[in-house]
């Protein structure tokens, strides 16, 4: 089916070119939420240990996209390289611009974990509409490009703030074609009691 696309040129009227590095890559997680909903100490937990530019707090702290992936040592790849690495599947990441890959990078680091999955770290989604414009890129359509070759997305909720921000409505939207691989996580449902809980999940 790929040659077939390749040879009537698929990708020039409907759908940006789905390289063989993409084929080819390990499954891949993506986690999507507002700020401080857990996303990155879900991370941590899961590969059990830290990796470079991680930042965790109450209020918004990861600003970029960021693909924890295996390697033998801990290091930094920068969004402009990271595109020219054949092993990884980010090259069709450059048509997004230099703003975007400014705010992306590749965090190496020897989890065991990670040589079977890659994950991706996004930051969170923002409120104000300032904010989202001062983006520089289009945040919503990233989402889709990382939604569209993720085995596994995870939408993150925080019990204790479920007001959904206009940016957020815009991912979800983006996410929809997915839905077969989207799962809702509600973190810190432990701190609350049946009722509670319950009032959470109808909202």
């Amino acid at each position: 089916l790929h040659n077939i696309e390749k040879t009537y040129l698929f990708n020039k009227f409907h759908h940006p070119e789905i390289l063989d590095s993409e084929i080819a890559a390990k499954p891949t997680v993506l986690l999507v939420g507002q700020y401080s909903t857990g996303k990155t100490s879900f991370i941590k937990h899961l590969i059990g240990m830290d990796y470079p530019d991680i930042h965790i707090g109450p209020e918004p702290t990861t600003d970029k996209f960021i693909a924890v992936v295996h390697g033998s040592e801990t290091k930094t790849i920068m969004g402009n390289a990271l595109t020219g690495v054949d092993d990884l599947p980010f090259s069709g990441l450059s048509s997004f611009g230099t703003t975007f890959l400014s705010k992306f990078s590749a965090a190496v680091v020897p989890a065991d974990i990670l040589k079977d999955m890659n994950i991706i770290d996004t930051p969170g989604v923002l409120s104000g509409e300032k904010q989202r414009t001062a983006r520089g890129y289009d945040f919503s359509k990233v989402c889709r490009w990382f939604a569209e070759r993720s085995d596994l997305i995870l939408l993150m909720f925080d019990c204790s703030k479920l007001d959904i921000s206009d940016e957020f409505k815009l991912v979800i939207e983006e996410l929809q074609p997915h839905e077969d691989k989207v799962h809702c996580i509600l973190n810190k449902a432990d701190q609350l009691d049946s009722e509670s809980l319950m009032r959470v999940y109808g909202a």
